[in-house]
């Protein structure tokens, strides 16, 4: 039986992903989560052989749920099924170690098989993305730099920003000029935008 955590903030898509692979003979849905946060902590205590996770989730993001569990070598493989189809995304959860990247319109029966892929040590690859990420631009920015660029996009003033990061004023400064400088952007807006268009957030 495949043990399988599914990792997804919009409730209505969480309920149909878990209904239907339910109905797999050999899948087990060992976890439901509806953040980033309980995802990784969910997978450290139950240990399921595959997350299922969206990216864009409320704390941490499925990329970051990815990272955490490759840096801390747990043995859970990680499918992610998002509606963000850019080579970005999908080359920084190359990255990651992720074993599975497919669209939100994936047949359910082609989501099943994805399953069964990674669980025998297999990777799945949407088709048409997969030929995307060889041709991806690195991401410039540093681990530090997307988060003051993520902080800036949602309109935090730079002290804001610095209380939650737990940084100076200034050096939030040095952060947001960096990445602007990297990306050749005229202002943080530009700069945030410039990094979402590409996946790099």
């Amino acid at each position: 039986m495949i043990r399988l955590a599914i990792a997804e903030d919009q409730m209505l898509v969480l309920g149909a992903l878990a209904t239907l692979l339910a109905l797999e003979d050999d899948i087990e849905i060992v976890c439901r989560a509806e953040d980033g946060n309980t995802a990784l902590e969910e997978v450290r205590r139950l240990r399921p052989d595959i997350l299922l996770s969206d990216i864009e989730m409320p704390g941490l993001s499925g990329l970051d749920v990815a990272e955490a569990i490759a840096r801390e070598k747990l043995e859970t493989s990680v499918l992610i099924v998002t509606t963000f189809g850019r080579a970005g995304y999908l080359r920084r959860a190359m990255d990651a170690g992720v074993r599975g990247y497919l669209l939100k319109d994936t047949p359910s029966d082609a989501l099943a098989a994805a399953v069964r892929k990674l669980a025998s040590g297999g990777r799945a690859i949407a088709p048409e993305l997969a030929e995307l990420a060889w041709d991806a631009p690195a991401n410039p920015l540093t681990e530090r730099e997307r988060d003051v660029l993520r902080l800036a996009e949602e309109g935090r003033s730079n002290k804001e920003i610095a209380r939650q990061l737990d940084l100076s004023p200034g050096t939030v400064r040095n952060y947001l000029s960096e990445a602007s400088g990297k990306l050749h952007a005229s202002s943080r807006i530009e700069a945030g935008r410039i990094a979402r268009e590409h996946g790099w957030l």
